[in-house]
């Protein structure tokens, strides 16, 4: 079963859209909450002061999920290093995506950026699984500087979803500055797919490319994990 991971900053309010709450309604969901704590404190003192509110939080937004028909669990952890708290926690429950909340209504229609080393064929598989059979249509979404390579690769992919059934239209983009791109037809679509890849120097610079996303489109992201090389580099 497609599992999604869910970080939120409970404490803070974060939560989860009533859109995105429908939209993961197929798939089991893991609600990660934390609480980033200064270097000095220690996370068994932040534990006796705030676990009972932060869990009643966790245990409302997972009840919500299962009246959507979801399966759902939570996770709290107090914490120093928030991105190293998601990756552990990816690592534990075996997540294939995790979530950047955003903000949606209904979830009509997902943007799916294939721009970039990713891993298209995972990217496929877990939008299969996400969207069934429910009536969500699709865009698969490239910036490259290859035009004939890169309608290759949208038809290919397209096709294996079209099989299942899936309403799929492709945007190229050509010889474009990819987020820019991206962001650009991000506004005409509820939530946005895309793959994990390394961090460059541009993303460690101007922050992550997927937080960019969710901040500056309002929508939701689901960011698809590379597994293969996730369990390469711990050595599995």
């Amino acid at each position: 079963m497609t599992r999604i991971l869910v970080p939120l900053a409970i404490l803070e309010g974060e939560s989860i859209s009533p859109g995105l709450t429908t939209l993961l309604g197929p798939v089991d969901v893991t609600v990660l909450g934390y609480h980033v704590l200064p270097e000095q404190t220690p996370p068994d003192q932040a534990r006796v002061q705030y676990e009972e509110r932060a869990t009643d939080a966790l245990e409302d937004l997972v009840a919500t999920l299962r009246v959507g028909g979801g399966r759902a669990d939570h996770r709290l952890v107090f914490t120093h290093d928030r991105e190293q708290t998601i990756d552990r926690i990816a690592d534990e429950t075996a997540a294939d995506a995790y979530a950047i909340p955003g903000a949606s209504g209904q979830v009509d229609r997902l943007l799916v950026a294939l721009t970039g080393d990713v891993a298209v064929d995972r990217i496929r598989s877990f939008v299969g699984e996400l969207i069934g059979n429910r009536g969500i249509g699709v865009t698969l979404f490239l910036a490259t500087d290859d035009e004939v390579g890169g309608r290759a690769l949208l038809e290919a992919a397209a096709s294996g979803l079209s099989a299942r059934g899936i309403d799929v239209t492709t945007e190229l983009v050509v010889d474009a500055p990819p987020f820019e791109a991206l962001l650009e037809a991000a506004a005409a679509h509820d939530a946005i797919v895309m793959g994990e890849r390394a961090p460059s120097l541009r993303s460690l610079l101007l922050g992550e490319e997927t937080e960019r996303l969710a901040v500056e489109s309002l929508a939701p992201v689901l960011v698809v994990r590379n597994i293969d090389e996730t369990s390469t580099a711990d050595g599995s």
